[in-house]
């Protein structure tokens, strides 16, 4: 019973805000802080460590850790939302707490915005942050074995890419070398890494189908990130998770509302039904009228329980 208090009290720390209306924000700020204080005396935060140099931007991430211990721990990568043009790293703070209760370490990663560079960008960041966990792995005690990546949004579609991509797929070759693995030459710039599973929350899976969306839906996002080049069709297909459905992909957990009208509901039952195709391990979990996030209480509890369930399955508790 412990354990399942000790979950649920992160989950409710890391829903709070999304679920408050702009004159409960300032109030539930208070308690949300009052909380981050008491578990953070328990963990260690690295702020801000460069993973990247990319044109010109140093691209940063945050590691998250208990403090004490030197045994390998299992490792969430988290990659915010936000439409592959805002967001940040911070403030997805609250959202790895339920992980961090659980004894993980968390990845928590910035990546470059529509503004500062188009598609493929973002997925060439996180897929060098990936790698950047696997070069440091022994340094921060994360076990390479059980890797999972995670985001909500356009940090769900940047955590099936970062997830699924093949090293031939030539997204990898800005990322700075790691001595301790294989290399070799080619149209291959790298090793293959491998991640345990991933869990996607109402991720976009067919970029292509958004590319002529229409207002209000992640249409126009999509447009902004892939830019005006002659060449936008066949970068969408470059960076659609469904391009990768292949067998052999690690377990796919995906949470997504059934009345979603940013991301399409059908994004997820398409991903669903590839991997179950492809004999992919994979688990869809619907939220009945749930629409782009903010989900109850409720709905949260059940997602997270879930999630628990999910990484027990595969061993990764």
């Amino acid at each position: 019973m412990q354990q399942r208090h000790t979950w649920i009290s992160g989950i409710v720390v890391a829903t709070i805000l999304s679920l408050a209306t702009p004159l409960e924000v300032a109030a539930q700020a208070t308690d949300s802080a009052t909380r981050f204080v008491q578990v953070a005396t328990g963990y260690r935060l690295v702020p801000n460590v460069t993973y990247l140099r990319a044109g010109g931007v140093d691209l940063t991430l945050d590691v998250y850790q208990a403090r004490g211990g030197t045994d390998p721990k299992p490792t969430l990568v988290y990659i915010h939302g936000g439409g592959w043009t805002n967001g940040s790293k911070e403030s997805s703070a609250l959202s790895v707490l339920p992980y961090l209760e659980m004894g993980w370490s968390v990845v928590n990663v910035e990546y470059r915005m529509a503004d500062v560079a188009h598609a493929p960008a973002a997925v060439e960041d996180c897929r060098c942050a990936l790698r950047w966990v696997y070069r440091n792995a022994e340094q921060y005690n994360f076990d390479i074995n059980r890797i999972v990546v995670s985001g909500n949004s356009a940090g769900g579609h940047l955590s099936l890419t970062t997830g699924m991509l093949p090293a031939s797929a030539g997204l990898d070759r800005q990322c700075p070398g790691d001595r301790r693995r294989s290399w070799s030459t080619g149209n291959v710039s790298t090793a293959e890494l491998k991640v345990a599973a991933i869990i996607n929350w109402y991720g976009i899976t067919d970029v292509v189908g958004l590319m002529h969306g229409p207002p209000g839906t992640s249409g126009n996002f999509t447009e902004a990130w892939l830019g005006s080049g002659s060449d936008r069709a066949a970068v969408a297909e470059q960076v659609s998770p469904l391009s990768y459905v292949r067998p052999g992909q690690p377990p796919v957990l995906t949470i997504h509302g059934d009345a979603d009208s940013i991301v399409p509901y059908d994004h997820a039952v398409r991903l669903h039904e590839a991997l179950d195709a492809a004999g992919v391990a994979n688990e869809l979990l619907t939220v009945t009228g749930g629409g782009h996030g903010g989900f109850s209480e409720a709905d949260n509890l059940h997602i997270y329980d879930t999630i628990r369930q999910f990484l027990a399955t595969h061993q990764l508790n």
